[in-house]
């Protein structure tokens, strides 16, 4: 969500609506806007872009949105790019709203609003003065009632997509869904902040993210405007020495937002994984969703790579028979909505934009929406990185992926051949919070889309940070799926988090990057340890999310977690590499490393720890991959 800006600049940089007036919106369709009733009496506005031809009739694509549906007023057109020109050239109705509490909508707004109706029409009223309940998928049915009831010209057939937060409302909005409703398109949808998306990852907050993102986004709205509100800055480009300067998590309310901000007060007020983040999981209510679900992720989206997965793996679950499509490529937040899809830093790839808007996306919704033909496509069509190829498969993970683990050796060596060492075997490193290992080796003030494949020499050369790598590999290793970190750990601390990262290594003989490729860096991929997966794990949650428990000081405890999916080629004559390490700063806040409620620690609670890493026969610290066969 952070990439909101760069996202919508993708979206509307294109050169057919590239006037400053957007002539071609306003040539090809007449705007209406609406204030459209919902069960419980609240007035939703939405802007209504209807094709002037009005002999035909045309499908509605619904975006519901946080973001604003602007721009206001009748006169005032909006400037479609990238996806939706494309869609919108193929004809169809567009239909953007502002969700409840947002912007020009009437309401109260709840951030990823819990799901409490069951089945359409079946749930009871409140105990509230006998409201009906609402939530978004409620919001959506009645949304859609009106739209195929009030606008001129179309022909019953709806779809959703968004990106991002709009992403989880287009998955909530499928949820026992309006008969006319018969496809969603979550893309980066939202699923869990506090197991994997956004604010936390395996319970630990993601800082920089959730201070920048909620320092606007999170600022109260009274009453309907059509006025955003900005963030705040923080006046420096250094976000690690802003961060680390800032100190324990109580003095973002202290010295920064105050009262202010409502969703940062929730966060603090929930530091377990209790019932109020349990309602807000949107993963086990997705049933009676559309006939067709095509789920959209990028495998270096730093916000929500764990949304799609998951969105799509538990849509498979629940609604057996559907036409259910996932699409993962090398992409940041939201890439694919515009551009050529072409590189992420220094990495540099085959142009996947154009393809997958076109020849994927477009036929997909054409043939649910307006009887085009069958575009046939896969239940899985995943881009594999390292090999810059796209895949085809009937499930994801792939059928037949055998399991395999590389282990945590001596010398910094990495194996699949298990350790022999039946003495204490370990590998250590002091983690001090005053000096946290840097998620990035360069300056920003806060995450950048950059890091999830970014060069990790910077990090390898830290006393900090444990390293691992294999011999040169002779032959390619291809993984696919979710990645299974198990380290045996012992500390002197009474909590410690735990970051294991999966790193390509390429070969020293690789020429410096081209400046002339956009990149004035002028990186050196000769030895890049470009990042292929990283994540973090929160030790005290080890047993349970809800429950947490310390670490007893210099008892060996496994801690094991799993890593988003990866789908990646390390070529012959490149190395694999795994760093582990405790600090990821400013991209997850500190651990103090000792047992406490972080968002209410002390500066005195904050102390350095030694920790170590077991790599014997019966404590063997290793990474399970699913090794695709050559």
């Amino acid at each position: 969500m952070m990439t909101r800006l760069l996202i919508a600049a993708l979206i509307a940089a294109t050169p057919l609506a590239a006037q400053p007036d957007t002539l071609w919106v306003r040539n090809n369709f007449a705007k209406r806007e609406a204030r459209i009733p919902m069960r419980d009496g609240v007035h939703l506005f939405t802007t209504i872009y209807v094709p002037k031809d009005t002999t035909q009739r045309y499908p509605i694509l619904l975006r519901r949105t946080p973001y604003s549906a602007g721009p206001y007023g009748d006169t005032n057109y909006v400037q479609l790019g990238g996806l939706l020109l494309a869609i919108a050239e193929q004809g169809y109705i567009i239909a953007f709203q502002d969700v409840r509490g947002r912007f020009m909508s009437e309401g109260e707004f709840v951030d990823v609003r819990p799901q409490v109706t069951t089945a359409q029409g079946a749930a009871p009223p409140s105990t509230n003065g006998g409201a009906p309940l609402v939530d978004e998928s409620t919001d959506t049915w009645d949304t859609i009632d009106w739209l195929v009831k009030n606008v001129v010209a179309n022909n019953g057939r709806v779809a959703m997509q968004g990106v991002s937060y709009p992403g989880f409302y287009s998955a909530a909005g499928g949820i026992n869904h309006h008969p006319a409703l018969r496809l969603v398109s979550p893309q980066a949808p939202v699923a869990d902040w506090f197991i994997g998306d956004d604010f936390h990852h395996n319970g630990a907050l993601y800082l920089a993210h959730t201070f920048h993102f909620f320092s606007g986004f999170g600022r109260p709205r009274p009453a309907p405007t059509p006025e955003g509100r900005p963030g705040m800055s923080i006046g420096t480009p250094d976000g690690y020495r802003f961060f680390l300067d800032l100190g324990p998590l109580p003095n973002v309310k202290a010295r920064w937002f105050g009262d202010s901000i409502r969703f940062w007060n929730d966060i603090t007020a929930h530091p377990t994984y209790d019932a109020f983040w349990k309602a807000r999981n949107i993963l086990p209510h997705l049933k009676n969703m559309p006939p067709a679900v095509m789920t959209v992720g990028g495998w270096y989206d730093a916000e929500d790579l764990y949304g799609p997965l998951k969105v799509y793996e538990s849509v498979e679950e629940k609604n057996p028979g559907i036409a259910n499509v996932l699409v993962m490529g090398p992409w940041f937040h939201g890439q694919w909505s515009g551009g050529p899809g072409d590189a992420l830093g220094a990495v540099r790839y085959p142009a996947t934009g154009p393809f997958i808007r076109d020849s994927v996306m477009i036929p997909f919704f054409n043939h649910y929406l307006k009887d085009g033909p069958d575009p046939k496509l896969p239940e899985a069509l995943v881009y594999e990185t390292g090999a810059n190829r796209w895949r085809r498969f009937d499930a994801w993970p792939p059928r037949g992926v055998q399991q395999r683990s590389l282990y945590l050796r001596e010398d910094a060596g990495l194996s699949f051949q298990a350790p022999t060492a039946l003495r204490a075997a370990a590998d250590e490193f002091v983690s001090d919070p005053a000096h946290p290992v840097p998620f990035i080796g360069y300056i920003a003030p806060g995450m950048t889309i950059e890091h999830m494949v970014d060069d990790q020499r910077f990090a390898a050369t830290r006393p900090d940070v444990l390293v691992y790598q294999t011999p040169v590999l002779t032959e390619d290793v291809t993984i696919a799926g979710p990645i299974t970190a198990t380290l045996w750990v012992s500390t002197t601390g009474t909590d410690a988090d735990w970051v294991v990262k999966v790193i390509d290594v390429y070969p020293d003989t690789l020429p410096m990057l081209n400046p002339e490729l956009g990149n004035p860096q002028r990186v050196r991929l000769g030895g890049y340890q470009q990042l292929v997966r990283g994540e973090l794990f929160r030790g005290k949650f080890r047993s349970s999310f809800e429950r947490p428990e310390p670490f007893v000081p210099g008892r060996v405890t496994k801690v094991e977690y799993e890593l988003p999916d990866v789908f990646h080629t390390f070529q012959r004559g490149h190395r694999i590499m795994i760093q582990v390490q405790s600090s990821w700063f400013p991209l997850v806040d500190r651990n103090p490393q000792t047992f406490v409620d972080i968002y209410h620690a002390k500066a005195s609670d904050f102390r350095k720890a030694t920790h170590r890493v077991h790599r014997t026969r019966a404590q063997a610290s290793r990474v399970t991959v699913g090794v695709v066969a050559p």
